[in-house]
């Protein structure tokens, strides 16, 4: 292990301590977003310090395994430790690499995740159904909490727009590759003759910073704020009154509504908040625009209208066709399984990042 690396761990050890002392503070629970910032950086290092410390007792160990080598009657004992202590060293410096790779502060970020069906028709709405049935349960998994903003049904199922807000540890960092183009192949219902149909749905995914320091500034001149009453299920309460509230911003004509809570407030906060992160995402994406090495990256830019992943239901496989991986478990995709996917993208941003990181 290189100098820079341990005195970086070193830092880490620092940190970690620092942090466990201030998490102790009974003033830290009259400020909630502190102690929310605080616990994620202390959950965050706490992998990173249990690691390190393995690697220096290992390297303790090694040393000591170094000196009865000395002894002819326990050297061959000698060597079988030294062998797997070695290689116990080599695979904590591994990780202890890529947990110190620089991570993108975005990632513990809460998201608003944006499902509209796209060609297809019917089948592209009842698609993109079964996309966000797919997230839902992936966020059960994980524990996150996923609230309906708004959403437009399908004539015969599914949704023709749906926009919900998902928040918990590490959403953004484990939903942000699945912005893009989703493509399926499979026999309609409506199919008499059996043939199979390629429809499609995109997927945005908007990271919500926590501290509500965008990139964009919303001024209230910019806005035409508009009231209605919601339609779609939820309750007499919805349907009779003008909860549901529609934002415009003037100069980009970005329109965002919200409209699944029966508070007219809460849905205009709500609509203010997705309006900002949608203004950032576009902020971004022009900057990665004008990146094109981040546009070339094997996990994508997630940019919606780019093809990102092929779910093929006679073959029972979905295809990730930016790292060219296919799994061979659509069933279990579609009930939340989404790690098969999510983990060897996450691994490929982390090897991008170490690289790069290395090379500068």
């Amino acid at each position: 292990m290189t100098e820079s690396l341990q005195r970086l761990l070193d830092a880490s050890v620092l940190r970690h301590a620092e942090l466990e002392r201030a998490l102790g503070d009974p003033a830290l629970a009259r400020d909630p977003q502190r102690l929310r910032t605080l616990s994620r950086d202390f959950a965050r290092l706490a992998p990173v310090v249990e690691r390190y410390r393995q690697w220096r007792r290992c390297e303790e160990e090694l040393a000591e395994v170094a000196a009865l080598r000395a002894d002819a009657e326990l050297r061959e004992l000698a060597d079988e430790d030294q062998a797997r202590l070695e290689a116990e060293r080599c695979a904590l410096e591994q990780a202890l690499l890529a947990d110190l790779a620089p991570d993108d502060p975005q990632d513990a970020c809460d998201v608003f995740l944006e499902i509209r069906a796209g060609t297809g028709g019917d089948e592209a709405a009842l698609f993109a159904g079964d996309l966000y049935r797919m997230y839902e349960r992936y966020a059960a998994q994980r524990g996150w909490t996923v609230e309906s903003l708004t959403h437009h049904e399908g004539e015969h199922g599914g949704f023709r727009e749906l926009v919900v807000q998902v928040r918990g540890a590490d959403v953004y960092g484990r939903l942000r590759f699945e912005s893009g183009t989703h493509r399926v192949q499979r026999i309609p219902k409506t199919e008499s003759q059996g043939r199979i149909h390629t429809s499609a749905a995109t997927v945005a995914v908007l990271a919500q910073s926590d501290d509500g320091d965008d990139d964009a500034e919303l001024r209230e001149d910019d806005l035409s704020v508009d009231t209605f009453r919601a339609s779609g299920a939820g309750g007499q309460h919805v349907n009779k009154t003008d909860s549901a509230v529609r934002i415009t911003h003037l100069p980009s004509g970005i329109v965002v509504e919200c409209q699944d809570n029966r508070s007219q407030h809460r849905n205009r906060s709500q609509a203010l908040t997705l309006l900002r992160a949608r203004l950032t995402e576009r902020a971004r994406a022009q900057r990665r625009a004008e990146e094109a090495a981040l546009r070339r990256s094997l996990v994508g830019s997630g940019d919606r209208s780019e093809r990102i992943r092929t779910y093929n239901f006679p073959q029972g496989r979905v295809t990730d066709h930016r790292i060219d991986l296919t799994v061979h478990a659509l069933p279990a995709l579609l009930e939340g399984a989404l790690d098969l996917l999510v983990e060897p993208l996450r691994a490929e941003c982390q090897a991008q990042r170490l690289a790069a990181h290395d090379a500068a």
